[in-house]
């Protein structure tokens, strides 16, 4: 069979000029088209020039270094590393023969990759140095308190890596300018506080160190929920233990998973193309005058400022612009109003916010793809403004007797379901259960977990039909199988070996049995290992997808459901069989997609591993600590009416998948004859939706067919509840303005701007939360403006969760009796 590639000589790539190799269909030679079909980052028709110069000088691969020119190139905005720091350069071949006789690629054919991404690399330049361990355990201590503390309030704020990214370098060239530039001399060994410039490989690792703090660590919602919800005393000792073991496994994943998830160049991942870009922008620039245009770094700080005053208004002045139920203030006591057009209680279809934390609450709109933030909104209206509605108004699993929309569950009285009423000692009562009420969830949750069944089976089915050669070749790949110019650049480091990883997940697994074993959690060792089993089975799928679309398929609800039918009444295990796959999964995904950063930017891999792991045991101790500091001084913490809205939202979920799924268990709920069995029909509905748009793109090649991801579809939506309509809304609204008018109309505005001004109101209202709640809310009571722009969304349906019917006391509802 004659098979197609595509021309990189030119950086052009047009139907017209594929052509055929002249070599046998061997498998790395598969039809090229085919297997990009849907692929919506590529880009078929666009006919970028190289932002580099198309000489190119080549570069040995087997001799790993070659003296070279200075690198030359024109000047644009994608213009990569810094200069400053080496004449050096080293530059990719333009065409090499191997064995197979295929040509190497000298771009990407990712346009958004060769706009970001250097195909140069200076090898030479100083990384492992002092100022970078120091700025980078600074802003892993920094981040992991801050966004521990945040993420305990709603709305919230996340204190994302490019924050960090963005403020690490004049903080590096300023002890690049401080630091004396002694040599000393120790074991042999050539060192110095200020080897030189302050270089662009030391940010990244800056930045690396950041982004793995980011996120947090799952298991403090473990812990935070043993405290609030099961009122049980903890160990210090048991916390981080804990904390470390569940956080770190996956990081042995991730590295094992290389050839899969980083390598291969179709795995672009959106969010290290931001950073990419970032650096490459702010090193070329830094220092420099702009003449023609505000620079990057004066823009950001005006958004910052611009960001830290506004947040004064809907954070503190007027908050009812926050939540912004504008319809309900009409009519405060219609519950149907107020259930459709609600923030709190309700579905969130007043469209838009004017407060930044509530539109980037489910991550900021700026970054992720347009055609994925399109997928999500689609499935925003059609689950929760179609069918939820529908559910709820037909009183369908007796839901019109509680708030439309709330993560928590509830009795048969519509009041707050309590957990001391059917766990003792952190196990489940059969006799209590029987003599206190069924669990009842709200529309919302209801058809959460009815998107979360079809999204495990949609990943699973879609991974399978358009990636299943791909991963069998992947198996038995190296990175020199690689043809991508970054992975050959990447071949002048010596690589992590995979003992590395195995004696990380070793140590981290030996501690997780000491853990479960000591410590009085009901979790059997066997239990663990196959929650770890899982999680390496779909962690390749799961990161396929995110480094596709930059969308997390988060498939903690399912772990929770097959944990529970192993463990049957033992919520604590239950949680923590949870916290082991989950994390398993997505640390192995995160730490890939930080994997792929330190490939574009050519940064040597050990170093990188070095500086994750680092970075994620210092986090878990600072996690621990911040979480223990709040319960200890946080009056009503994780109370639904904390005054500081200190409300634990995460953590109130995470207690009633615990109650349903650990407690009462998944056979009382969702198997054959029970309440919410009907759910389980989304395990096909998943299945089965990928297959036509499989097949509609296929016979439709290049069609917007290809935009359809059907995973994305339901684990876009997957944060409802405790997200509302309005965090969705206004999150696609902002998105379609940059990702789609400003890319597609302002593009140069877009690729210098765009991220900067994301990074930039992601500060400014970290900060202004900052200042409020330590300088007005926090001390001695707080300081509150008692008016009506701070009332009048307080005073509704709405905040105050009223039901469609209401029970009188004294009387339930639902079924007379249950087991």
């Amino acid at each position: 069979m004659e098979t197609k590639a595509y021309s990189s000589a030119t950086n052009i790539l047009t139907l017209q000029n594929l052509r055929a190799r002249g070599v046998p269909d061997v498998p790395e030679d598969v039809d090229f088209l085919m297997e990009h079909l849907n692929d919506p980052n590529f880009d078929y028709h666009a006919e970028l020039p190289s932002p580099t110069s198309t000489t190119t000088d080549v570069y040995e691969l087997e001799h790993k270094k070659t003296p070279m020119s200075e690198y030359s190139g024109g000047a644009s905005d994608f213009d990569t590393e810094s200069r400053a720091e080496s004449t050096t350069r080293y530059s990719t071949a333009s065409t090499t023969t191997t064995p197979s006789t295929f040509e190497y690629d000298d771009e990407s054919p990712y346009p958004e990759v060769r706009a970001a991404v250097s195909t140069v690399d200076d090898p030479t330049m100083h990384v492992n140095t002092f100022r970078m361990w120091v700025l980078g355990i600074f802003y892993t201590i920094l981040i992991s308190a801050m966004n521990q503390f945040f993420s305990m309030r709603y709305p919230s704020i996340i204190i994302t890596g490019i924050v960090a990214q963005l403020t690490a370098l004049p903080l590096g060239k300023a002890m690049e300018r401080v630091l004396p530039t002694t040599r000393f001399h120790t074991m042999g060994y050539t060192w110095s506080f200020n080897p030189g410039p302050f270089n662009i490989k030391e940010h990244v690792l800056i930045t690396v160190m950041a982004n793995v703090v980011v996120s947090g660590a799952y298991a403090t919602d473990i812990i935070a929920t043993q405290k609030v919800f099961y009122n049980q005393t903890l160990s210090t000792s048991y916390e981080l233990c804990l904390v470390l073991s569940t956080q770190l496994i996956g990081f042995s994943l991730g590295g094992l998973l290389r050839q899969f998830l980083v390598w291969p160049s179709s795995m672009i991942w959106p969010g290290a193309l931001v950073s990419s870009a970032l650096f490459n922008t702010l090193h070329k620039s830094y220092g420099k005058p702009e003449r023609r245009h505000i620079s990057r770094e004066k823009f950001f700080c005006i958004a910052l400022a611009c960001s830290f005053v506004w947040y004064w208004v809907p954070g503190y002045l007027w908050t009812g612009l926050s939540v912004f139920n504008w319809v309900c203030w009409i009519a405060p006591n219609n519950v149907a109003v107020n259930a459709l057009f609600g923030t709190s209680t309700g579905l969130g279809m007043g469209i838009f916010t004017f407060d930044w934390s509530m539109i980037s609450y489910i991550g900021s709109p700026l970054v992720t793809p347009w055609w994925s933030e399109a997928n999500t909104a689609v499935a925003l209206v059609i689950c929760f403004w179609i069918i939820t509605p529908i559910i709820y108004f037909t009183n369908t699993w007796f839901t019109a007797y509680l708030p439309i929309s709330s993560y928590s569950t509830f009795d048969n009285t519509g009041l707050p379901y309590d957990p001391a009423q059917v766990v003792a000692n952190a196990t489940f009562n059969v006799a209590q259960y029987e003599a206190y009420s069924p669990v009842f969830m709200t529309a919302t949750m209801a058809v959460a977990y009815g998107v979360a069944f079809a999204a495990f089976s949609s990943v699973v089915v879609h991974t399978f039909l358009w990636y299943r050669r791909d991963i069998v070749r992947r198996f038995k790949s190296s990175l020199r199988d690689e043809r991508d110019v970054h992975s050959r650049l990447m071949q002048a480091y010596p690589e992590v070996p995979q003992w590395w990883y195995v004696i990380l997940g070793l140590v981290m697994l030996i501690l997780l049995f000491i853990t479960v074993e000591i410590f009085p959690t009901d979790l059997p060792i066997w239990a663990v290992c196959v929650a770890l089993g899982l999680a390496a089975l779909l962690a390749i799928p799961v990161g396929m997808l995110q480094a596709i679309t930059n969308q997390q398929i988060a498939l903690n609800v399912v772990f929770e459901m097959i944990g529970a039918y192993l463990l049957p009444g033992k919520p604590v295990a239950v949680m923590i069989f949870k916290a082991s796959a989950y994390m398993g999964t997505n640390q192995a995904v995160g730490f890939a997609g930080d994997l792929k950063l330190g490939h574009y930017m050519k940064v040597p891999p050990r170093l990188m591993f070095t500086a994750q792991v680092l970075a994620a045991f210092l986090s878990c101790i600072v996690v621990t600590l911040v979480q223990n500091w709040m319960f200890a001084n946080i009056v009503d913490i994780c109370q639904p009416h904390q005054p500081q809205f200190f409300v634990c939202p995460s953590t109130g979920a995470f207690a009633s998948g615990s109650l349903l799924w650990g407690s009462i268990g998944p056979h009382r709920l969702f198997s054959p004859g029970a309440m919410y069995s009907p759910l389980l029909w989304f395990f096909a509905v998943g299945a089965l939706m990928p297959i036509p748009f499989y097949y509609l793109a296929r016979r439709f090649p290049l069609s917007y067919w290809r935009y359809i991801n059907i995973p994305v579809f339901f684990a876009g939506i997957g944060a409802m509840p405790p997200a509302t309509g309005i965090n969705y809304a206004s999150w696609a609204i902002v998105g379609f303005i940059f990702q789609w008018f400003m890319r597609r109309y302002h593009f140069r505005w877009w690729m210098r701007y765009n991220y900067i001004l994301s990074a930039g109101l992601d500060a400014g209202v970290a900060l202004s939360l900052i200042v409020i709640f330590f300088v007005l809310q926090m001390p001695k009571g707080g300081i509150t403006l008692n008016w009506w722009g701070n009332n009048v969304w307080m005073n509704t349906a709405d905040a105050l969760g009223t039901p469609l019917y209401v029970m009188p006391p004294g009387q339930t509802f639902g079924p007379s009796t249950w087991s």
